[in-house]
C-alpha cells in the first residue's frame, strides 16, 4: 500500500505540472494532452511479461470470466478513461493549474456517491461532511476570476475550463468505483496481474480512441510546427510529453493498485491528499495568484480530506476490535 501510495502521489503530481508545462510553453493541442495520459502503458510491458503464470484448476478455471466479458470491461473502461482524459486536458488548457487542481478535489465527492449506489458505501456523518466541505470548496472557485484583467473570450476559456474539469472529476470518481466493481464482482482474483490487467488493456483502448480523435480533427498536422515553436525547444517538447506519459501511468498503477489493496474512494482519498501540494508548487512554477478565494478552498479541500480520513480511522478501529473479541471468544471455545 505504501508503494501504491508514493507512485500514485509522485505520478499525479509530476504529470499535472508537466501537463501544465507543455500548454504554458506553446503546446495547443487538446488531443495531445489527452494523448500522455494513458499512452504511456508500454513502459509496463516488461513488469506485465515478468509476472509468474499461476497454476489454475478446473474449480477456478469455470469462474473466470470469459474473454468476450473481459474484452468488453477493458474497452469500455477504455473509452470512458479517454472522455475523461479529454475532458481533463481541457481543463489544464483553460485554467491555472491551481485552480484546476483545486477543483479537482471533488472527484473525492463524486466517487463517494457513485460508490455508495455501486459498492455499497455508508454514508457517515463524516462522509457526509467530507462531501459537503469539497462541494464547497469547488463551488467558491467560481467566484474566482483568473482572468479578470484579460478579454472576455478568456473568460469564457475559464468558463469551459472549469466545467471540463467538473466532469472529468465526476467522469473519473464513477471510474474508479466502476473498476472496484469489476474486481469484486468479475475479476475476483488478487494478484498483480490482475493490477497491471485493468491498467493496461483500457490503456491501450483509450490511446488508440483518442489516437483516432487527434488524426480526425487534423490537430496531428500542426503538432510539427508546435514542436518548433516550443518555447523550450524541441527536445524539451519531446522530454516533457515523454514524462508526463511515465508519470500518468505511475500514477495509474498507485491508482488501481489501491483500488485492488482497499476501495476506489481510499485510492481517490490520497489522491486527494496530493492535490494542495499541485497549487503551492504552481505558485513558484508559474507565478500563479493564491489569492483568499483559493486559500480557503484549498483549506475546505483539506479538511474535507481530513473528515473522510477519521471516518476511515473510526472503521478500522471498530474492525480491529471486532477481530480482537471474535479471537477472545474462539480461545474460549476452544479451551
Amino acid at each position: 500500500m505504501a508503494i501504491y501510495s508514493l507512485l500514485l502521489l509522485a505520478g499525479q503530481s509530476v504529470a499535472v505540472l508537466l501537463g501544465r508545462l507543455y500548454f504554458e510553453k506553446g503546446g495547443n493541442s487538446s488531443w495531445m494532452g489527452a494523448l500522455v495520459q494513458p499512452a504511456g502503458f508500454p513502459i509496463l510491458l516488461p513488469f506485465y511479461l515478468s509476472q509468474p503464470k499461476s497454476p489454475s484448476t478446473s474449480n477456478l478455471e469455470t469462474n473466470l470470466p470469459s474473454n468476450l466479458v473481459l474484452a468488453s470491461i477493458y474497452i469500455s473502461c477504455g473509452l470512458f478513461q479517454a472522455i475523461v482524459c479529454m475532458l481533463h486536458s481541457l481543463g489544464l488548457k483553460y485554467l491555472p493549474v491551481s485552480t484546476y487542481s483545486l477543483v479537482c478535489a471533488s472527484q473525492l465527492g463524486f466517487n463517494a456517491l457513485f460508490s455508495f449506489f455501486l459498492n455499497s458505501l455508508k454514508l457517515t456523518p463524516f462522509i457526509i461532511n467530507s462531501l459537503v466541505l469539497l462541494t464547497i470548496s469547488s463551488i467558491l472557485l467560481v467566484f474566482q476570476d483568473d482572468y479578470a484583467e484579460s478579454k472576455q473570450v478568456y473568460r469564457r476559456k475559464y468558463a469551459l475550463g472549469f466545467i471540463c474539469t467538473v466532469g472529468a472529476s465526476a467522469g473519473y470518481g464513477l471510474l474508479l468505483s466502476l473498476t472496484q466493481f469489476a474486481f469484486k464482482k468479475v475479476l475476483k482474483k488478487e494478484t498483480f496481474k490482475v493490477v497491471l490487467d485493468m491498467t493496461i488493456y483500457p490503456s491501450l483502448a483509450s490511446t488508440i480512441a483518442i489516437l483516432v480523435g487527434l488524426f480526425a480533427s487534423g490537430e496531428w498536422k500542426g503538432l510539427g510546427k508546435e514542436m518548433e515553436g516550443f518555447k523550450l525547444g524541441e527536445v524539451s517538447y519531446c522530454m516533457t510529453l515523454i514524462w508526463t506519459a511515465i508519470s500518468w501511468q505511475l500514477f495509474s498503477i498507485g491508482c488501481v493498485g489501491l483500488i485492488f489493496e482497499v476501495s476506489s474512494v481510499f485510492s481517490n482519498v490520497i489522491s486527494t491528499f496530493g492535490l494542495p501540494v499541485v497549487p503551492v508548487l504552481a505558485v513558484f512554477c508559474f507565478g500563479d495568484k493564491m489569492d483568499v478565494i483559493k486559500a480557503i478552498a484549498m483549506v475546505l479541500a483539506i479538511w474535507g480530506f481530513l473528515s473522510y480520513v477519521y471516518q476511515h480511522y473510526l472503521d478500522d478501529c471498530k474492525l480491529k476490535k471486532q477481530n480482537s473479541n471474535a479471537a477472545a471468544t474462539e480461545m474460549v471455545i476452544t479451551g
